[in-house]
């Protein structure tokens, strides 16, 4: 592609564990190709107008990622007309401008997708009566004039392909001077496909990718069935390199890297904790089991007793657990969750194996670099925190991968802790279209749930324990919208909406207009500089008429 010939390109990468992934993805493929580059962590638009104006007059080429398809790019940064922005973007609506201008926008959309799009002499040519209508409207005052057919034409095909690329919402075209086209699964994903029509892509990649896809799933970004999918297509690639590198991997044993496919446990970092407290903090387990109550209490005691696994060992570390019971712990573990309604205590994924002693699930690993990307532990900067979650994701720094295992526990007892304090304190509230739920200041680790992945991660424990909870039929369809404290000094909390809780939803959001709409109307001061327009940011004095805006446009 273009990108292969180029000598410098500033590469502008979100805050997030796919783009992370798809940035160390592409950083291998620079790095086959000798391309110079500068990375750039950007947390919002903000950041990214910044980033963009500190880098212009030194870069022709940008390559953005999960940022910028869903504003008109152009308009929002006032580029020189030799700038090329090459976008790699899961977020959804995708703006018209940036599907039709060819020339500055490289966009990632799938090839054999009908997008209902208008053509572009649709949108944007002047016929003969639109030229009459104009010189009608000429003789009018300007405050009286309608919108000529070009700007109508344009107002209406915008709607109609954000309406459309909302529904196909994570389907890519990569546009580039030799027209590569892909599908799209994460950015993760779309990156390392381009690595395999290169004849580029290597075992790190191929992981890199898995745990691009594993973080969509676990932040549940996209339905269960488009993971099972993306997870199916990774599943050859497994197989293809597996094969591949057969006789490589009995040769370099002690430093091989092996991937696998697992239908393992939906108990969250298992291997590195013990079974009892994985259990104990699993989304899955937790709310089956309803743990916030002292019947959830008994009830696990019962499942423990039916597994038949002494005391001592499910509280130890899983790695000093006996080899006898570690054997065959996953189907003793199903066989009893069958019986207690855990059908789907087992997942598809992927593992990997570093040497003989080191294996990781794909989950454990977005756990672990989602805790070190939004640390709150130290007074360290976004951008050092950005780096030491880049860093985890190779295989040369498994101790730092450690250490975000280890924040990753806490966070998830944390999690745990909030959701049964939320839950026993009926902080849920029904606003009628909608569930509210505010944290208050005072909340043990609120600081933590001032970061989008971590309030996202907790939205979505609660929304499920709710749901499990609840005898109110109504309220089990509802969606979530969370508020926590952001800055005590400036008096603003963060907010975030998701979807109803449903295995088979499709996971569509609509609260980024819904925000956008409520803040307008009601003159609230709010900042939309998140990415995920489903999150922003509130004045706590503003809370009330945005919530009862938000009750009368969603009702």
């Amino acid at each position: 592609t273009t990108l292969t010939f180029l000598n410098l390109v500033a590469l502008f990468v979100s805050p997030d564990i796919d783009a992370l992934c798809a940035c160390k993805v592409l950083q291998a493929l620079f790095h086959c190709d000798q391309v110079q580059y500068t990375l750039v962590p950007v947390a919002g638009w903000q950041d990214l107008g910044t980033a963009f104006m500190e880098h212009k007059e030194q870069y022709q080429y940008f390559v953005l990622i999960n940022c910028g398809a869903n504003v008109d790019l152009l308009e929002t940064l006032q580029p020189e007309e030799d700038s090329v922005f090459f976008i790699c973007d899961t977020h959804r609506p995708v703006d018209v401008v940036n599907v039709y201008n060819d020339t500055q926008i490289k966009l990632l959309i799938k090839q054999d997708d009908d997008l209902g799009v208008p053509s572009y002499d649709d949108i944007f040519r002047d016929d003969e009566e639109d030229e009459e209508a104009g010189d009608d409207s000429g003789n009018e005052s300007d405050g009286s004039a309608e919108p000529s057919g070009k700007r109508r034409r344009y107002d209406e095909a915008r709607f109609i392909i954000m309406s459309y690329l909302l529904e196909v919402a994570g389907l890519f075209l990569f546009r580039s001077s030799n027209a590569v086209f892909l599908n799209q699964g994460s950015a993760a994903l779309v990156m390392f496909e381009l690595a395999w029509v290169m004849s580029k892509d290597t075992k790190d990649m191929l992981w890199w990718s898995v745990i691009g896809v594993t973080d969509q799933w676990v932040h549940d970004k996209i339905p269960h069935m488009k993971y099972v999918t993306d997870i199916a297509t990774l599943q050859r690639h497994v197989s293809r390199h597996n094969h591949r590198n057969e006789d490589e991997e009995n040769s370099l044993s002690i430093d091989c890297m092996r991937i696998t496919f697992e239908y393992d446990l939906r108990l969250v970092l298992y291997q590195h904790w013990s079974l009892y407290e994985s259990i104990c903090n699993s989304c899955y387990t937790s709310c089956s089991f309803k743990l916030w109550s002292i019947n959830g209490q008994k009830k696990l005691q019962e499942f423990l007793a039916d597994m038949g696994l002494p005391l001592k060992q499910v509280r130890q570390k899983f790695n000093s657990m006996d080899m006898t019971i570690k054997e065959n712990l996953r189907e003793v573990i199903e066989e009893s969750a069958n019986k207690f309604s855990m059908k789907d205590i087992r997942v598809q994924t992927f593992a990997v194996h570093f040497g003989f002693k080191n294996r990781f699930l794909a989950s454990d690993v977005v756990h672990a670099a989602a805790a070190l990307l939004e640390n709150v532990e130290r007074d360290e900067t976004p951008t050092d925190n950005f780096i030491k979650a880049l860093d985890c994701l190779s295989r040369s720094n498994l101790e730092r991968l450690h250490l975000g295992i280890a924040l990753a526990k806490k966070k998830l007892k944390a999690i745990q802790q909030t959701v049964a304090s939320c839950i026993c304190t009926n902080l849920i509230l029904s606003q009628g279209p909608f569930l509210y739920c505010h944290l208050l200041e005072g909340t043990p680790d609120v600081k933590l749930f001032s970061k989008p992945l971590a309030l996202t991660l907790l939205c979505k424990y609660l929304l499920k324990a709710f749901v499990c909870s609840t005898r109110n039929k109504r309220c089990k369809i509802l969606p979530l919208i969370m508020a926590a404290p952001l800055d005590v000094e400036k008096g603003t909390v963060i907010v975030l909406g998701i979807p109803p809780e449903s295995e088979t939803s499709d996971k569509k959001n609509f609260f980024g207009r819904a925000f956008e709409k409520a803040a307008e109307s009601t003159s609230s001061r709010t900042l939309h500089d998140h990415f995920d327009t489903s999150v922003i940011e509130l004045k706590m004095e503003d809370r009330g008429k945005f919530l009862d805006a938000l009750i009368a446009l969603l009702s």
